[in-house]
């Protein structure tokens, strides 16, 4: 029973036997079959992804974390796209007839009224990741947004900053909320008021970062930083300031959120916050295990909210404000 435990992964069996029995499975060169698990009456485990999020760097993550730990929970992983209402509707119908046994919801669908409601009518586990208004029944994992977004704020009012511009994000995702949130904590911290011109609208898309940044910097007094809620954006500001022939970080500081590929990819390397995406998403389907396995035994699944850690990441993209 507790060669068993360890080999399915789950939590109940000390950390001291648990490396033993890893050890002796090591040296005897053993590993699962599948197919004999199955014939001894295991049943399979079948879970759906639900991403409707319009970053493709971040979803390249998400994915990256949630077939890993597909494969390492011997799951069977099914992902679906959601951009409509009538989607999300017809996946879900789709998911009660195809008898899934749990869901991960990535954000923004994660925060969908939709969603929401829909989940209400089944019992079918479900772990979000990144969501803010999770249902009750609902396990979540997620980073303190509002922290992280303090912490850059921090950051840039301590290089001496005080017109600082910032990009919202979806405004369907809660997430956009508290990066503005931890935004303006920081801001009053520092004693500067938040000027209502220097926050606008933002998608999570590189196009609407594109809308932003010309809109912040054809202000009659521009903001010295910009800090976007997202990298696809803050790669945005940077294409836009390169256009107006705007060096950064020597007259535009920008920074960014999440720490995708792009933060990477464009010059200079983005100041950003790490959000450790594919961590989070291995975490869900973790999790979403757990729930199955507790509901299939007879138990009630109980809700789990995880707080993973979120990292300032500082490179080339910031600097003191310029001397006028």
């Amino acid at each position: 029973m507790t060669v068993s435990r360890v080999i399915n992964g789950e939590k109940n069996v000390k950390d001291s036997t648990r490396e033993a029995v890893l050890a002796a499975l090591k040296k005897l060169q053993y590993s699962p079959n599948l197919a004999a698990r199955s014939l001894a009456g295991a049943e399979p485990i079948r879970i759906v992804m639900l991403y409707g999020n319009p970053s493709f760097a971040y979803l390249s993550r998400l994915l990256v974390g949630t077939l890993e730990q597909a494969r390492k929970s011997h799951v069977h992983l099914i992902i679906e796209q959601c951009d409509s209402e009538k989607g999300i509707r017809d996946v879900f119908n789709d998911l009660v007839e195809g008898a899934v046994d749990g869901i991960v919801l990535s954000a923004p669908l994660s925060d969908s009224a939709t969603v929401q409601e829909l989940l209400e009518k089944t019992d079918i586990p479900c772990v979000a990741v990144n969501s803010w208004s999770p249902l009750d029944k609902m396990s979540v994992v997620h980073i303190d947004d509002v922290e992280a977004a303090a912490t850059m704020t921090r950051h840039l009012t301590s290089l001496g900053h005080k017109r600082i511009g910032f990009v919202k994000g979806n405004p369907e995702h809660n997430a956009s909320l508290q990066r503005l949130k931890g935004f303006e904590v920081a801001m009053a911290e520092a004693g500067l008021p938040v000027d209502p011109a220097l926050v606008v609208d933002g998608l999570f898309t590189y196009r609407s970062g594109l809308q932003a940044a010309e809109q912040l910097l054809d202000l009659p007094d521009p903001p010295s930083a910009i800090f976007a809620s997202n990298d696809d954006m803050a790669a945005a500001v940077i294409t836009v300031a390169h256009r107006r022939h705007l060096d950064v970080p020597r007259d535009l500081t920008v920074c960014g959120f999440d720490d995708t590929d792009f933060a990477l990819s464009i010059w200079p390397e983005l100041t950003t916050i790490h959000q450790p995406i594919a961590e989070m998403s291995r975490a869900a389907v973790e999790i979403l295990v757990e729930r199955i396995r507790e509901k299939r035994s007879g138990r009630t699944p109980k809700r789990e909210q995880r707080l993973l850690d979120f990292t300032f990441v500082r490179r080339e993209s910031d600097g003191a404000p310029p001397s006028k």
